[in-house]
C-alpha cells in the first residue's frame, strides 16, 4: 500500500527533484536585517561550515535525530515533529517525494533541503573508535584580508595601530560524519601584531575544540571551546539566533544544547568541558568553563583595590596599547546544567547557569543603567517547554535571575490551512531582569526591559506565489541608552514572492518601523523623547539564463525622519552576475552598485558574497559607487595510499571598493579612520583531504 502511495507521489511531485543549484547556506535577508538592527554581525560561520559539509555528507532522513534536524536550521519545530511522528507511524521513507505527504511540509521546503539530505535504508552500523580518527575529512583554511590605502595621509593615520593592516585566519578541522570533529583556529585582526611585540606567539586569538557524538550514553562531549543554547535564549544562547525577518516563521531558537565552536569571534563561547547524556527520553547536559574576558577595569592605585568592571568588551580588537590593557584582564568561571524530558510530541526542561568573576561588575551612574548586573557572581534559571498537537506547536521559556526578576517568552506555530501558516510570539521581560551570553527573540539586542507581541502569516494562495507579513508591537518599561523615558514602538513588514519556475524568482517588500529616541537638537540639559520612523521598500529579482549564468538585481529606497523632521532619504541599486560553468573548475561573480543617501541615518545594507565561509554587509551611505568581484578556482587530484583519497584545493579571491566622488581620499580623527576610495581584498586557500 505504501509503495503505491509513493509511486503516485513521484508522478505528482517530480518538481522536487528539479533542483540544479544548491541554495545559499545562509539566509541573506535575515543577515541583512540583523546587521541593520545591530549595526554589525558577530562573526560566526558555524552554520555555513555545517551545511557545506552536509552537501558532501548528507543526512539520512530515516535515521536523523531531532537534534540533527534542528541543527540544519532550515525547518520549523512543527515540521520536525511531524516528520518524526510520520516516520514512527509509517516506517522509513521510501523516496524523497514522500516528504510531500508529511503535514506542514511543502515543495519549497523540500527543495531547500535537497542538497543536505538523502533517503535510504536505515542501517545499524557500529562506528569503531579507530575509524573515527582515521577515516574523516581534513580541512585547512588560510585567509588573508587587507584594506589597501594608497594615500599617504591614510598610512599616517594608521600609525596608532601596533600591527600591520593585514587580517589573517588559519583554521584546521577534522570531521568524521559529524560523529567526531576537532580542530584549531588562529585569528589576527587588522592592526594587531603578529609574531612580534605583544604577540610573540603569533595570533592574537587561538581556539581549540574537540567534539564527539553518540558514544553510548554520551550523546555529546565537548573539550575546549563550545557554545551553549538553553531554551529560547533568555538565560543562555551563544549560537547564531535570528530575530524578525521576511522569514516570518523563523521565530524559535532551536538546536542542540551543546555545540562545537570553531569560528573566529572572540567573545560568544565557553572554554572548558561539556557533556550531554541521554537515556531513552531523558537528557542531561552539564558544563564548566574558565576563560578570561576583555573588560574596562577601573582601578584606584591610591586605595590599592583590585578594581571593578565598568563594561565587558566584545569586539575582540587589540590594536592599540589601550585595547591591549583591556585584554584578558578578568577571569570568569561559568557553570551550568540542563535536564530535559522529551518525546516526539513534547518536552520540558529545567536550566541553570552561574557566573563567578574575579572582579565585581559595577553599573555606571546613568539612570538607564540602574538595574545592570552588580557584583562578582550572577545566576539565571529557567524552565522551557514545547508541545505539538496536529498542526499546532506551542513552546516557551520562563526565567528568573539571581534577584528573582522574571522574563518569559511564549510562542505558537500553526498550520491553519495547507496554504496558510501562523506564527505568534509573546514576550514579557522585566526591566530589572539581567543575563549574560543570552540572545532571545526580542526587539532589543539583549533580553531586557521589553514587553511585546509578534504575529506573522505566511500565505501560499497559488503555485508560485507567496505572501509573508508580520506585525510587532513592543514597549520598553524603563529607560534605554539614548532614550530618556519609557517608550513604545511598532514594526510591520509585507513581502510578496513570485517564483513561476526554476529560472525566475522575484520579491518586493515594504517595511515600516517606528521607535523613540532622544531629540538631538534640543536645548542644553533638555532631551525630550521623539518618535523616529523608518520606511523601506525593496524589489529584488533573480533570473537564471541557463545552467551556467544567474543574474540578480535590486532596487531599494529608504525614508527616515525624527519627529517628522530631519528627514533623510536613500536609494540603492545593484546588478550582479554569477557564472558557474558545468564541469569547469572555476566560478565567479561580479556586482556593480550605486548608493545615494542624505546621511548615515538613511544608510542601506546589502549582503555581499566574498570568499567561502565569509561575507560582508557594510553600511552604505552618502553618494558612492561600489563594485565587488569574487573569483574561485578548484583543483582536485586523487592519491592512492591504503585506499583512494581525494585532495581538493579551492582558491578564492575577492575585491570590493567603494568610490566616493564627492569626498577626498581620506578623512581622519583621533580614533577613527574613514578611508574613502579604499579597496578591500581577500585571498583564501582551502585544502580538503577526504
Amino acid at each position: 500500500m505504501k509503495w503505491t502511495f509513493v509511486i503516485w507521489l513521484a508522478a505528482q511531485g517530480t518538481v522536487v527533484v528539479a533542483q540544479e543549484k544548491p541554495p545559499t547556506p545562509v539566509n541573506e535577508q535575515q543577515l541583512e536585517m540583523q546587521a541593520e538592527r545591530e549595526e554589525g554581525i558577530t562573526e560566526d560561520d558555524s552554520q555555513w561550515q555545517q551545511l557545506e559539509y552536509l552537501q558532501q555528507h548528507p543526512i539520512n532522513l530515516n535515521t536523523a535525530t531531532e537534534n540533527e534536524l534542528k541543527n540544519l536550521r532550515l525547518l520549523t519545530d512543527l515540521q520536525i515533529s511531524n516528520l518524526l511522528l510520520y516516520r514512527s507511524l509509517l516506517g522509513p521513507l521510501l523516496q524523497v517525494h514522500e516528504l510531500q505527504a508529511v503535514p506542514a511540509w511543502d515543495v519549497p521546503t523540500i527543495k531547500r533541503l535537497l542538497p543536505y539530505i538523502v533517503v535510504s535504508d536505515p542501517k545499524n552500523i557500529i562506528e569503531k573508535l579507530g575509524e573515527r580518527f582515521r577515516q574523516g575529512e581534513q580541512t585547512l583554511l588560510l585567509r588573508l584580508a587587507q584594506t589597501v590605502n594608497t594615500s599617504g595621509e591614510a598610512a599616517k593615520a594608521t600609525d596608532s595601530y601596533l600591527g600591520s593592516a593585514a587580517a589573517v585566519l588559519v583554521r584546521y578541522k577534522y570531521n568524521y560524519k559529524n560523529l567526531l570533529q576537532f580542530g584549531i583556529t588562529g585569528d589576527k585582526d587588522a592592526g594587531e601584531q603578529f609574531f612580534k611585540g605583544t604577540q610573540k606567539n603569533g595570533f592574537d586569538f587561538y581556539s581549540f575544540h574537540f567534539f564527539a557524538r553518540k558514544l553510548g550514553i554520551i550523546q555529546s562531549l565537548a573539550i575546549g571551546d563550545f557554545t551553549i543554547g538553553f531554551g529560547q535564549g533568555l538565560i543562555q544562547w551563544q549560537g547564531m539566533g535570528f530575530k524578525k525577518s521576511a522569514e516570518v516563521l523563523s521565530i524559535k531558537r532551536q538546536g542542540a544544547t551543546l555545540q562545537p565552536y570553531n569560528s573566529a569571534g572572540e567573545y560568544n563561547f565557553h572554554r572548558g568541558i561539556g557533556v550531554t547524556l541521554q537515556k531513552k527520553n531523558i537528557q542531561f547536559t552539564a558544563f564548566g568553563s574558565y576563560r578570561k574576558l576583555n573588560t574596562n577595569l577601573i582601578t584606584d592605585s591610591l586605595l590599592n583595590s583590585p578594581g571593578y568592571i565598568s563594561s565587558i568588551i566584545t569586539t575582540g580588537y587589540h590594536r592599540t596599547m589601550a585595547e591591549l590593557n583591556d585584554r584578558n584582564n578578568v577571569p570568569c568561571i561559568t557553570t551550568g546544567a540542563a535536564l530535559k524530558l522529551a518525546n516526539n510530541r513534547s518536552h520540558i526542561g529545567v536550566n541553570a547557569v552561574q557566573y563567578l568573576l574575579s572582579n565585581p561588575l559595577q553599573p555606571g551612574g546613568q539612570v538607564y543603567d540602574q538595574f545592570a548586573i552588580n557584583g562578582r557572581n550572577w545566576s539565571n534559571y529557567s524552565v522551557d517547554y514545547s508541545y505539538t498537537f496536529r498542526n499546532m506547536h506551542v513552546y516557551g521559556e520562563v526565567a528568573v535571575d539571581k534577584l528573582l526578576n522574571r522574563a518569559m517568552i511564549h510562542g505558537l506555530l500553526a498550520g491553519l490551512d495547507p496554504k496558510v501558516d501562523l506564527a505568534i510570539v509573546y514576550r514579557s521581560i522585566n526591566n530589572r531582569y539581567q543575563s549574560l551570553f543570552s540572545n532571545a527573540f526580542t526587539e532589543n539586542s539583549l533580553p531586557v526591559n521589553e514587553n511585546g507581541f509578534y504575529a506573522g502569516l505566511s500565505i501560499k494562495p497559488v503555485a508560485g506565489w507567496k505572501l509573508d507579513v508580520y506585525m510587532d508591537v513592543f514597549r520598553f518599561p524603563w529607560l534605554k541608552y539614548q532614550v530618556n523615558a519609557p517608550t513604545e514602538g511598532h514594526e510591520y513588514l509585507i513581502q510578496l514572492n513570485y517564483t513561476p519556475n526554476k529560472y525566475l524568482e522575484l520579491y518586493t517588500r515594504f517595511r515600516q518601523e517606528t521607535k523613540s529616541m532622544n531629540e538631538t537638537d534640543s536645548l542644553p540639559g533638555i532631551s525630550p523623547v521623539v518618535p523616529v520612523t523608518r520606511l523601506n521598500w525593496r524589489t529584488h529579482v533573480s533570473y537564471r539564463l541557463n545552467k551556467t549564468v544567474e543574474l540578480r538585481s535590486r532596487v531599494e529606497t529608504v525614508w527616515y525622519a525624527r519627529n517628522s523632521k530631519q528627514a533623510e532619504t536613500g536609494f540603492l541599486f545593484y546588478t550582479e552576475g554569477h557564472v558557474k560553468p558545468a564541469f569547469k573548475p572555476f566560478f565567479f561573480s561580479a556586482r556593480i552598485q550605486y548608493i545615494e543617501t542624505d546621511g548615515y541615518n538613511s544608510r542601506l545594507y546589502a549582503f555581499e558574497n566574498t570568499v567561502l565561509y565569509n561575507f560582508s554587509i557594510p553600511p552604505l551611505f552618502n553618494k558612492a559607487f561600489r563594485y565587488v568581484v569574487n573569483v574561485n578556482y578548484r583543483l582536485t587530484r586523487s592519491s592512492v595510499m591504503q585506499r583512494p583519497r581525494k585532495i581538493n584545493c579551492l582558491l578564492s579571491f575577492s575585491i570590493a571598493q567603494t568610490l566616493y566622488p564627492a569626498h577626498s581620499a581620506v578623512e581622519t580623527t583621533t580614533t577613527l579612520i574613514d578611508a574613502y576610495n579604499r579597496l578591500d581584498a581577500k585571498l583564501q586557500i582551502i585544502l580538503k583531504r577526504r
